[in-house]
Order: C-alpha cells, then structure tokens, then sequence
C-alpha cells in the first residue's frame, strides 16, 4: 500500500473553495442524505432503445450522465429508471424484475457488493472481454469490485471513500495510526470535555464497514486471490481490530450512544464541536464549514486527512459506489454493453460525476487535477478497499453486526465472534 499524503494544514475552507464539490456523495447504502423518491422514469427520452436502472441516490449524476449519452447518441437514447434510495429496495427491485422475466432493465446499477451474487444466479452476462476497456483505465478497486471469481461481470461507474476528519484547534497534526487517534484524541478530549471520536457504530453496514477498516489497517485480507477461501482468520489482524475496538470502548474514547450513530448523528455531534475526531464520508466537509446555510461550530477548525493504519504507512478507506452491469434478459445487450463501457471510460461521462458531486472511478482524472484536496481523495481511492463481491455477503455483513458489534461491547466473548465471522466469510462463497 502506497503512502498517502497528509497534509497537516487542510482546512475545510480550503476543500470547500476548490473545484471539488464533494458536498451529497456518499458510499452507497451507508448514509441518509435526502433522497429522491425512485421506482420513476427520469423522462430523458420520448423514444428510448433501453433502460437503465439504477438507484435515485445522486440523481442529478446519473441524469448528466444519460443526457450526455442522448446527446451524442440522438438515434440509440437511454431512458433511467429511478430505484428507491435505499440499498435493500433497490436490490428487491432489480430481483423482483429478474425472478419475474419481465425484463424491463437492460443496464443494472450494482452495489459494489452485489456483483458475485447477481453473477451466482445468472441474472448479468460476462464481461470479460470488456476487461481491457477499464484495467488500465479505472481504478484498481473499482475493478476488482466489477468481477467475481476473476470473471468480469460489470464495469466500474462511480466511487467513494472515507475520510478521517479531525479539530485543527485541538490536534496538531492527523495521526497515522489508529492507537495515536486513541491517544490524542482521549488527551484533547479530557481537557475540553467532549468525546475523542465519532463515527459508524450502529448495528447496520456502517458499523461492518468501520470494522473492516481496521482489520485491513491491520494488514488483513478476507479472501483468497480466487475468493473461494476466508483468509479472515489468518494472522492477527482481525483480533487486532476488534481488541482495539473493545480497549478504546472501555477507556470512553467512543462517543456516548456511538453504538447506536449513524453518520448524520456522527456529523452533528462534530460540527456542534462535541468531538476531537470523527470518520464519516465527502458530504460531510461543506456541512462543517458552514455551507449551504448549515451553522457549524468548528466552521473554521477542522480538516480532513486519510484514515490511519495500525503500523503507521499508508490509509485504509472502504471503497463505495455503484458498477453497471447487463442484465441477461436484455434484448439490447450489445447497446448495454456499449454504453457502460462508455459510462466507465469516457472522459465526458466520468466528469460529469464529478461536476454533480460523485467520485468518478477513471484512474486519469485523478492523476491531471492540480487540486490537492482532489490529489488526495484520488491517493485514498487508489489504495480503498472494496468489500468482496462474492454471493453471500449480505450473509457475511450480517454476521459482523451479530457477533462483532455485541462483543466490542463487552456482551459477548471476543474469540467466539471471530470464530463465527470466519465461519460466515466461508459460508458467503459457497464452501462448506
């Protein structure tokens, strides 16, 4: 893992002046920005030759997008079916139209996480030849997000990271490992009577997402390079993980109701100026310095720096977005295939995620902007984590918040818990 930079002067006013408006983006499925409706046509096309469905979660995106398509292509026009703003709706949905035949979507919009299981159940075709559209062109862990069991099955579309946000007026520089969060952020926190860290740390995919941080920024690995065998129990990694979990809970560096927060919870309780330090998604800087009408408390005292690792070289993030895929029922399966190589690899389509707020997944927009805070976003994704796409893993991220949660608060024993997601991470590729 290459080392990122850190600067130690980047203030919110100097992200929030810049060329990136990193201001709704968030990972998929983790956040509650207001959302759209869904389950509607976006209306971009009064004769569309095939249908795009994908979550109405960054809406103005994907509408920039198709429209960007329409114009340069007048005679093949995509209309976008607009999902329910949640993760589990629109994975029902998707579903709902597969088991039934019906075959009303030709492009499908994937969770990063769905691909090994809409692949397992035939529902999206092979993309494998498509591969060296986007190996060289997007972003490693997009990619490796896009194939199940080295197949290719979707190409990668947009992206996102996590960040460490910390109070310049009471740290003096980001940490670069987890124990110097623990420590400074205790010591600050002492001194103004507030809490040392926010974050993730309710029973949902969010807290699974926090884990996994630290269990990669221990330097562990879930799966083999086949994904067909849990490596999680190898090394000390995930033990590592959730011992500093369960020690910083019992020395009170997680907020009061941490175990119950969400990041909107986490982002309130920082921007009134109750917290030394928070990890939370992009949407949150513009909130914190006082944009869009927001009062905030820390306006002029936070920045935003990579996520530590235990051994000090390098940032762990999860990496989020959204891949697209072709569905197996599609009747226009060479026009799908078309446009979602396009959507991936075509300069004008990934700017326009970046114009409307959504990190795009092209390695080259990254590597030619002259902006540091954009520089570094580009450092976090390049070396993000992507959670594996094998078929099970709603099993597996349950099994996380089961036994993990509960056992870094003391409630149930720690080896038993690991014991158990070691077991779920198998169970998720279908080994016995």
């Amino acid at each position: 893992m290459s080392e990122v930079p850190r600067p130690a002067g980047h203030t919110a006013r100097a992200w929030a002046a810049g060329t990136l408006a990193l201001g709704l983006a968030l990972a998929t499925g983790c956040g509650e920005p207001p959302q759209d409706e869904g389950d509607e046509t976006a209306g971009l096309a009064d004769d569309p030759e095939f249908v795009w469905a994908i979550g109405s979660s960054d809406r103005p995106a994907h509408e920039a997008v198709a429209r960007l398509w329409n114009e340069q292509n007048p005679d093949r026009q995509v209309e976008i079916f607009f999902l329910a703003a949640t993760a589990d709706e629109q994975r029902q949905a998707l579903f709902q139209d597969l088991q039934s035949r019906a075959g009303e979507f030709d492009v499908l919009g994937l969770d990063v996480i769905w691909t090994g299981e809409f692949a397992d159940y035939g529902y999206i075709e092979s993309l494998e030849d498509l591969r060296p559209e986007v190996e060289d062109t997007s972003l490693e862990g997009a990619v490796d997000s896009a194939q199940w069991q080295q197949e290719m099955y979707a190409l990668p579309y947009s992206s996102n990271g996590a960040f460490l946000y910390y109070r310049t007026d009471l740290v003096d520089e980001p940490p670069t490992t987890w124990d110097e969060v623990l420590e400074t952020g205790t010591e600050a926190a002492e001194e103004e009577g507030i809490a040392p860290f926010v974050g993730l740390g309710d029973r949902y995919e969010g807290f699974v997402l926090s884990y996994f941080e630290l269990f990669w920024g221990a330097e562990g690995e879930l799966y083999d390079e086949a994904q067909e065998n849990s490596t999680f129990a190898e090394g000390d990694a995930a033990e590592t993980a959730l011992d500093f979990m369960v020690r910083a809970n019992e020395q009170g560096f997680f907020a009061e109701g941490y175990d119950s927060m969400v990041e909107d919870d986490a982002r309130a309780l920082f921007q009134s100026g109750e917290a030394v330090y928070m990890r939370n998604w992009p949407y949150a800087v513009p909130l914190l310095a006082g944009e869009e009408g927001e009062e905030s408390a820390v306006a002029d005292d936070f920045a935003v720096a990579p996520l530590p690792t235990f051994h000090g070289e390098g940032s762990t993030s999860v990496l989020g977005g959204f891949n697209n895929a072709v569905s197996t029922l599609s009747e226009n399966d060479e026009l799908a295939r078309e446009f979602v190589t396009w959507a991936a690899t075509d300069p004008e389509a990934q700017d326009a995620l970046l114009d409307n707020s959504l990190p795009p997944t092209m390695q080259s927009i990254y590597d030619e902007t002259e902006d540091p805070d954009f520089q570094m976003l580009g450092d976090i994704l390049a070396d993000a984590e992507a959670r594996p796409p094998v078929p099970g893993y709603n099993s597996l991220s349950l099994a996380v918040q089961d036994h993990i949660h509960p056992a870094f608060l003391g409630q149930t024993d720690p080896d038993e818990a690991l014991e158990a997601v070691d077991e779920a991470a198998q169970d998720a590729v279908g080994e016995e």
